[in-house]
């Protein structure tokens, strides 16, 4: 029996998880609800139209902020996550082959999407050691 994969921490491949550049605050946050599971919890229109989206325990914000999205991201700790990476495919989310990175001396399986917006993600949980 699957448990259901969880979203654990995230870490920004730039500046920070709070303002990741889209250019379509409802699209990306229709497509982030659909696809990842994730949602709303606040929205604002000043300083720039943002959102906040929430899984478990990983929140990001999404921004007009006039910056490429193609150039940013977020690499995201996860549990499941073969049943994720199958999830998020179910979907009809365009992941990529999993593969088996080292980072510090320590194995992950990892797999990568970019969104439609252009943002990237990097998914990722340790190898078990069993």
């Amino acid at each position: 029996m699957s448990t259901r994969p969880t979203f654990l921490e995230a870490f920004p491949y730039l500046e920070c998880l709070s303002t990741l550049p889209v250019t379509d605050i409802d699209a990306a946050s229709a497509w982030y609800a659909d696809h990842f599971g994730m949602v709303e919890i606040a929205r604002s229109a000043e300083p720039q139209p943002a959102v906040t989206m929430k899984r478990d325990q990983v929140q990001i914000g999404f921004a007009m902020t006039g910056k490429d999205p193609g150039q940013d991201g977020a690499a995201i700790l996860v549990s499941e996550i073969e049943q994720l990476r199958s999830d998020l495919e179910a979907a009809g989310v365009n992941v990529s082959e999993m593969k088996t990175d080292e980072r510090d001396g320590k194995k992950l399986h990892a797999f990568f999407v970019v969104a439609p917006d252009g943002l990237c993600y990097y998914f990722h949980q340790p190898v078990s050691q069993d």
